[in-house]
């Protein structure tokens, strides 16, 4: 066994320092340790398990459609505080961080874009901006860009992507959202329009409960957790052990809750093919 005098130990732990963070991230799936840059250069899917990580909403826009044809609506509709919720600290305060860190003012984006020459009507959630949870704002632009997709007679594809659910900090006002989405659904299909509904890594709670599970068509991501509750809360709750890769899109696929289950790669194509088949009809 070699010994190391103190000098060289101490050279070793400053080598050590000296690595720089956050090139490295730990897959949530297989634990395997990937390189960043190799990760985003595979559109953040780890290359062992398959594994799909989290996307900004611009990432996702960046996969899904054509270039240059995204034109937002509602960007001005930004949250307010009626509830002036404070704990466990001040509502807009969070809102605030939320913006700068993510450049967005609240969780979702919409607006209408072309898909490989198909106009859609589209909406993105981003789990950055307080995991995603659904707020007045969130449930507002989701409900006009249904609506404008009413008239204009245009297919509508919303990407959920929230373990937030329901925004407590605006309580019934949050909640209301799920109900004013849902509605507007409705109409849509009273209409004869078109919903797909993507479900990617984690989509959960009130998202679920409204809008994210209403498509025509819903799609998921690989190995991507959806459900109203985690399982962990689940497991603490009924004192039971849970079926393996419960919640997942392979064990929701298997029991029916979802339609398809299509890797990052080939959305975009698979997306544009539905879309087709829903115009020659």
């Amino acid at each position: 066994m070699k010994l190391f005098s103190r000098r060289e130990f101490s050279a070793s732990r400053r080598s050590k320092r000296e690595i720089p963070s956050g090139l490295w991230t730990k897959c949530e799936s297989c634990a395997q340790l990937l390189y960043n840059k190799a990760l985003e250069e595979n559109l953040r899917v780890c290359p062992k398990c398959d594994f799909h990580f989290s996307l900004s909403a611009q990432q996702r826009l960046n996969l899904m459609i054509d270039s240059g044809t995204f034109e937002e609506w509602d960007v001005a509709l930004s949250p307010i505080d009626p509830l002036r919720f404070n704990v466990p600290a001040p509502y807009l305060q969070k809102v605030q961080e939320a913006q700068a860190a993510c450049g967005m003012t609240d969780a979702c984006l919409t607006g209408r874009a072309k898909l490989e020459g198909e106009e859609v009507v589209l909406g993105i959630t981003d789990s950055r901006f307080m995991m995603g949870s659904m707020g007045s704002v969130v449930g507002e632009r989701l409900t006009r860009a249904i609506e404008r997709a009413i008239e204009g007679r245009l297919p509508v594809i919303i990407v959920s992507g929230s373990g937030g659910g329901a925004r407590m900090q605006e309580g019934m006002f949050s909640l209301m959202q799920m109900a004013k989405t849902s509605s507007a659904l409705m109409r849509l299909d009273e209409q004869g329009g078109l919903f797909i509904s993507v479900l990617t890594h984690p989509t959960m709670a009130g998202i679920l409960a409204s809008f994210a599970t209403l498509g025509d068509l819903i799609i998921a991501e690989p190995k991507a957790l959806i459900g109203f509750t985690g399982p962990r809360v689940i497991e603490q709750t009924i004192r039971q052990k849970l079926p393996e890769g419960f919640q997942r899109s392979e064990f929701l696929l298997e029991h029916g809750l979802i339609d398809l289950i299509i890797h990052r790669r080939q959305m975009k194509e698979m997306l544009a093919k539905m879309v087709r088949c829903f115009r020659v009809r």
